[in-house]
């Protein structure tokens, strides 16, 4: 009788387990392509399109950057950004009430204390990059803006990068 009741505990916990798991699964891999998606962009704007400004001058590359990242970009980042970091936090929060073991959802919360940061750091970095539009013509004023948003984006791109990592490490732990 023991034995059997300990058996069906035993099945129950598992199949618990497996629902929890495949709950998390669904925002865990919508969280790591919109964290993937994010990374890739701030790269870009990282690794291309800032170091562009030395080439183009910096009046040029305002009127670029006012047209590309201040026009169709905001909505672009905003849904991307705010997406990302709402389905890791979501899938954090999932994996914590899963009582999954803590080796298991170290990745996951990890990624989820991530985009918390990477979005303070955003609601520094935006502002500094939507100033450039009160100073357009202003080539020493932009030399500061510039160099401002450049320091908070490269903050910004390491912890995007970092969280999109811990997703990928999450994934693996726990499938």
């Amino acid at each position: 009788m023991y034995f059997n009741l300990k058996k069906r505990v035993m099945l129950y916990f598992e199949e618990v387990f497996t629902i929890m798991a495949t709950v998390l699964l669904v925002p865990m891999l919508i969280a790591t392509a919109l964290d993937g998606l994010l990374a890739g962009a701030s790269l870009d704007q990282s690794i291309k399109q800032l170091p562009a400004r030395h080439r183009l001058g910096l009046v040029a590359f305002s009127a670029y950057s006012r047209a590309a990242d201040l026009g169709n970009g905001i909505l672009w980042y905003a849904i991307l950004g705010v997406g990302a970091a709402l389905f890791t936090v979501v899938a954090g929060v999932i994996a914590l009430l899963a009582n999954l073991p803590s080796m298991e959802t170290f990745p996951v919360l990890l990624a989820a204390i991530l985009s918390v940061l990477h979005s303070l750091v955003t609601t520094q970095a935006a502002p500094t990059n939507f100033s450039q539009r009160k100073v357009a013509d202003d080539e020493d004023a932009l030399v500061a803006v510039f160099n401002r948003f450049e320091k908070w984006q490269t903050l910004r791109v390491t912890l995007q990068v970092v969280t999109f990592l811990a997703m990928i490490w999450a994934i693996f732990v726990l499938y």
